[in-house]
């Protein structure tokens, strides 16, 4: 994809994966001339940074309530958790996009993108399965101590779910970072849309008529690409099993 989107002339042919000469930056050029690439990747960037603070704040309390706190029908509340993640998301685009934009009154702006995405029940089960391995001991000598509920969320559970924090992170990154259904039903404004959006519009209405319309998809493919594979570089070293257990004796 990325010898590709450096070609002057686009080569289909396995030999075309290679090296070559003649390369160049020019898709790259044709590109940020059409969709400004810069532009679309700060709108990418508020929009999954905003649902990534959501979820992940919302998925450490639901999923330690859950897996900490007695309380009646939590078992109840966790069935409902799992089956929400049955229903697909094309189901409530409809529904969503009335709530949102008639009864809200949000499009047009990035609160409307992110609130659909600000609870991940996913996330919520990552942190629950997480909480649950810690061991009883470290939260009953907590609560001798003084401490609170935030408290041992803060010094004690958090400090040791850090993979599963990162987990979440990097999962939850993906989807609103190559999502453009829903950011394009919400806003029709080319300078609030994420790169995404851009790229299909761009795809759709503009790349067959570029010099290299192959080249210019695959540069903007790159570019789409370029921050979750470092994300992911940067966090692969850190998902490793912490020693839950180094707490307590025995």
């Amino acid at each position: 994809m990325f010898i590709g989107s450096l070609q002057a002339m686009p080569d289909t042919s396995p030999a075309g994966a290679l090296p070559s000469t003649g390369l160049t930056l020019g898709n790259y050029r044709e590109i940020n001339a059409q969709v400004h690439l810069v532009r679309s990747l700060v709108n990418s960037g508020i929009f999954t940074g905003g649902v990534i603070a959501c979820t992940v704040v919302f998925g450490v309390l639901a999923g330690y309530a859950l897996a900490r706190l007695r309380f009646r029908g939590r078992g109840t509340l966790f069935a409902v958790v799992l089956l929400v993640q049955v229903v697909p998301f094309q189901l409530l685009l409809i529904p969503l996009y009335v709530l949102i934009v008639r009864s809200y009154g949000l499009a047009d702006s990035y609160p409307g993108m992110i609130l659909p995405y600000a609870i991940n029940t996913t996330a919520v089960f990552v942190f629950r399965q997480f909480f649950l391995q810690l061991p009883d001991e470290l939260f009953a000598a907590a609560r001798v101590d003084g401490a609170g509920e935030v408290r041992i969320l803060r010094s004690v559970a958090l400090p040791l779910v850090r993979p599963a924090l990162l987990t979440v992170v990097l999962l939850t990154f993906i989807g609103p970072w190559n999502e453009f259904l829903w950011p394009f039903l919400i806003t029709k404004q080319t300078d609030m849309q994420p790169l995404a959006v851009s790229l299909a519009n761009y795809i759709s209405n503009v790349a067959a008529r570029a010099a290299n319309p192959y080249g210019a998809v695959l540069a903007g493919a790159c570019v789409l690409a370029a921050p979750a594979v470092a994300l992911f570089i940067v966090f692969q070293r850190y998902f490793t099993s912490t020693n839950i257990g180094s707490g307590v004796k025995g």
